[in-house]
């Protein structure tokens, strides 16, 4: 599937690439943003956009988020120094009642934004070299600013709500583990020079173990590295992409992680704990990617103006998820032994739960020769 990037009247002509996209917990739409000042939100089961796109930041949208309960979705951006005027902007949408709520004291464009796993903070990173915690009910400051090593490009909530990774800088990079409760530095490796930001994510693992995220040394490698959050030292060998990665996704159980680089035209799938490469896939200029709620689909944008949508293929998932393609197997097996060892004319029905797409089916056998798949919507 393919979501165009057809940008409002008001830049009419004009295509954006999209460099933010989100999915909604159910896996059913997603949310993205173009370097203008709109956000646009799909219908995946049809591809189509939802609705008009509403202007929600007046000097332009940077990021965008949806909490885990689908009840609000976050746009963060602002104007970065164009024509000498500085504008940060963030906001939060109530989908439900479409209540717009505007977090107030932000002077510099807003260039990453995060909400906590419990639905209750909002992080967001600024040009200013700043970071901070908001309520997102109520939209007060909570924490911060915390003072940065560089522009806080990503930011990301620990597992627990209780700490804050933040990376800056491109060419030279930092990462910085904050304590959000004790409003402190817990720890800093490397410096981040220049006034760039780097767009690539941050990643907890399962419990906090480690962050995960990607580190340059020379700017050409593609390295992803697993950082110890206590000290911030490395923890075993790197993923070697080969090229500068832009994309970076981790399954939510921390079993599939996904890269992408523009530089050598790629997007590779990774075992995490294997550190094991599955697949590589030849992909003209991609920029950044993410992987849906169930891990089953890819989603990516490129240069293109478009979002692509693929789904994972199969034999991928059976060897990332082994269990669950072999509890189908056997299920299958099962009930195929019991069709042919029933003797009675009445129907036999069972519903299948598929690993590969999380999809519900109820197959029904009338005769051992004939059946009918339905799926379950």
């Amino acid at each position: 599937m393919t979501l165009d990037g057809e940008q409002p009247t008001h830049d009419k002509g004009t295509k954006h690439m999209f460099t933010s996209i989100s999915y909604f917990p159910n896996g059913k739409q997603m949310i993205g943003r173009s370097r203008d000042n709109s956000a646009r939100r799909w219908d995946l089961q049809t591809g189509k956009q939802i609705k008009d796109p509403k202007v929600i930041c007046e000097w332009g949208v940077w990021a965008v988020a949806v909490s885990r309960d689908s009840r609000w979705v976050v746009t963060g951006g602002g104007n970065p120094g164009g024509g000498g005027l500085q504008v940060g902007e963030l906001k939060a949408c109530e989908v439900d009642i479409g209540k717009m709520k505007t977090f107030e004291g932000l002077s510099h464009v807003v260039s990453s934004i995060d909400i906590s796993v419990d639905n209750k903070l909002l992080a967001s990173g600024s040009g200013d070299y700043t970071a901070r915690i908001w309520d997102l009910n109520t939209g007060e400051l909570v924490a911060g600013p915390f003072k940065c090593a560089g522009i806080a490009g990503t930011v990301r909530f620990s597992q627990n709500s209780k700490k804050l990774a933040v990376k800056s800088g491109v060419f030279e990079m930092c990462l910085e583990v904050w304590d959000i409760q004790e409003q402190k530095l817990d720890r800093r490796v490397g410096e981040a020079i220049r006034d760039t930001w780097s767009e690539t994510p941050v990643f907890w693992t399962t419990k906090d173990r480690s962050i995960v995220t990607t580190w340059d040394d020379d700017f050409l490698s593609g390295r992803i590295y697993e950082f110890d959050p206590s000290t911030l030292e490395t923890v075993g060998a790197p993923f070697e992409h080969a090229q500068t990665i832009i994309g970076l996704a981790l399954s939510l159980d921390c079993v599939l992680l996904a890269s992408s680089s523009p530089y050598d035209n790629t997007i590779k799938l990774w075992a995490f704990e294997s550190c094991q490469l599955l697949a590589s896939f030849d992909v003209h200029n991609p920029y950044v990617l993410i992987l849906s709620p169930n891990s089953r689909q890819l989603a990516y944008t490129t240069q293109d103006s478009v979002v692509h949508i693929c789904d994972i293929p199969l034999d991928i998932l059976a060897r990332i998820w082994p269990e669950q393609a072999t509890r189908s197997v056997c299920v299958f097996t099962a009930y195929i032994h019991f069709l042919s060892t029933n003797s009675s004319d009445r129907p036999l029905r069972l519903s299948i739960r598929t690993p590969s797409t999380n999809s519900m089916y109820m197959i029904l056998f009338s005769h051992p020769l004939i059946s009918l798949i339905i799926p379950l919507l």
